[in-house]
């Protein structure tokens, strides 16, 4: 299996470059990233946690 993550910019991420998130999914971890700066570790969550956060902003009306 490849050790590459397949990154995924947000629908909501802006097209000037600002405020940009990336995922990777993994079938036991979700990797988060800033696209601005790659070369910092991305953040780790359970798909779990993943999905109740994304649920959460959904919901909030961002």
């Amino acid at each position: 299996m490849s050790t590459e993550l397949d990154w995924h910019k947000s629908s909501y991420s802006g097209s000037s470059g600002d405020n940009c998130v990336e995922v990777a999914m993994r079938p036991d971890t979700v990797h988060v990233r800033d696209s601005k700066d790659t070369g910092i570790s991305p953040l780790t969550v359970s798909p779990t946690a993943w999905a109740v956060f994304t649920a959460h902003a959904a919901g909030s009306n961002m």
